[in-house]
């Protein structure tokens, strides 16, 4: 289970990895406007880092349900000075294993400037098919990439999305994609896979992908797994207090890993850190 990034190897066989969400946006659907200001989001991504996160995804665009594009400039504009001041940091910290950088976009002009200002991951909610470029890039710098399924787009992917069979048709998506992907010159080892839960489905789209993650292991990809805050886990749970979607997403993280997951992209560190930690000991592979 190695996830290679820009030439490095990555084991993510025993130990899975914590992806700090952190969102350089006025409008996301949890913290949007919270760390808009570039230092505000900097000093947030460093704590997420001494707190064990192992990746910090910078996004400058919400993708929230009913979200409009972002131009480029804007979105430019909003995260290089993130990952400036994320990879100046970053560079000076007592930690030796990280944290990477992600840079959560669908543009590739976007990426190439993350890249080049010190991210290694490009996670791609269109699962590379938003822009033309976005295959070249990746292949080009040999960045780590995150292959996501989404149905439409994020202003349409909610209006009524129907599945004969969700976790089938997203695996096929998923052949579909690496291949696209090595057939363009991309690295397999570089691809990690995200079912895209909350992204064109259900609540109970995302309860059976959930339930059917070990159906992805196949690929012998690093699954990643993005839950944390989202309004479904209010549907499990019978509440519409967001306030309430916090235990549930902490103990789906632990649920993910058992089922295979590598990689959890939560908002709050600590408390899935640990919780990742205490399952892998419990599998006995801590």
């Amino acid at each position: 289970m190695i996830w290679r990034i820009r030439g490095r190897d990555h084991d993510l066989a025993r130990r899975g990895w914590i992806m700090g969400v952190l969102n350089a946006t006025p409008d996301s659907f949890s913290d949007g406007g919270k760390f808009f200001s570039a230092d505000d989001a900097v000093a947030h991504g460093l704590a997420m880092g001494s707190d064990g996160a192992d990746v910090i995804d910078v996004g400058g665009e919400s993708t929230r349900p009913g979200s409009l594009e972002v131009p480029a400039d804007e979105e430019l504009r909003r995260v290089l000075p993130v990952v400036r001041g994320l990879a100046d940091g970053l560079a000076h910290s007592v930690r030796t294993d990280g944290p990477l950088i992600s840079i959560d976009t669908t543009k590739a002009a976007v990426a190439e400037a993350a890249l080049d200002a010190g991210a290694d991951i490009v996670n791609d909610v269109t699962g590379l098919r938003g822009d033309p470029d976005m295959l070249e890039l990746v292949a080009r710098t040999g960045a780590g990439v995150v292959i996501m399924h989404m149905r439409g787009t994020p202003r349409t992917m909610q209006e009524a999305p129907r599945y004969a069979d969700v976790v089938a048709e997203v695996g096929e998506f998923f052949r579909q994609a690496i291949r696209r992907a090595v057939d363009s010159g991309i690295d397999p080892m570089s691809i990690a896979l995200d079912p895209g839960i909350g992204f064109g489905k259900t609540p109970e789209h995302n309860r059976l992908l959930l339930a059917g993650l070990g159906a992805f292991l196949g690929f012998e990809r690093p699954i990643l797994v993005g839950v944390s805050r989202k309004s479904f886990l209010g549907w499990i749970a019978g509440s519409e207090d967001p306030a309430e979607r916090f235990w549930p997403g902490v103990a789906l993280t632990s649920l993910c890993r058992e089922r295979g997951a590598r990689i959890l992209r939560v908002h709050d560190v600590n408390p899935h850190r640990e919780a990742l930690r205490m399952t892998e000991a419990i599998m006995g592979d801590a």
